[in-house]
């Protein structure tokens, strides 16, 4: 991962017997320079499962920050559970970033507004943010 975007730190997967993860909540610190205009798609860990394809439904546990101030504005961990989505229902930055991800992976996405939630003013409180999102996928379905 490039230093001057910001890191990862502590919560990578442990490991158990079988192959199995259990993955902890990832920390995100705020990245450092001007935000990206496009996706950029990071591994941080190369999961060796089912692969994510176009259309699929995903089983993921996630953390959300906003990439300017680095504050999280959501993540599956607080609330304990996972979730399940079909891929078309989410935003764009996760329809084109997550395909090709291999579940026991965690990737991060940082997503540009028009990838995200929209340009600003378009009617939700994270439009016109560049979103950053690490994401563990637990299966794929």
């Amino acid at each position: 991962m490039d230093a001057s975007r910001g890191a990862v730190g502590g919560g990578l997967p442990a490991v158990l017997a079988g192959g199995m993860t259990t993955p902890s909540k990832p920390v995100i610190d705020a990245p450092a320079g001007p935000a990206p205009t496009e996706l950029e798609v990071t591994d941080l860990v190369v999961g060796d499962g089912d692969e994510a394809t176009d259309g699929a439904t995903v089983d993921v546990h996630y953390v959300g920050v906003e990439y300017d101030s680095g504050e999280e504005f959501d993540a599956s961990y607080n609330r304990g559970a996972s979730i399940e989505f079909p891929l078309s229902g989410l935003i764009q930055g996760w329809q084109e970033g997550i395909p090709g991800m291999r579940v026991g992976g965690r990737r991060q996405l940082i997503c540009p507004p028009l990838l995200a939630y929209g340009p600003a003013g378009g009617g939700h409180r994270l439009s016109g943010r560049t979103l950053i999102f690490v994401i563990d996928l637990l299966a794929v379905r």
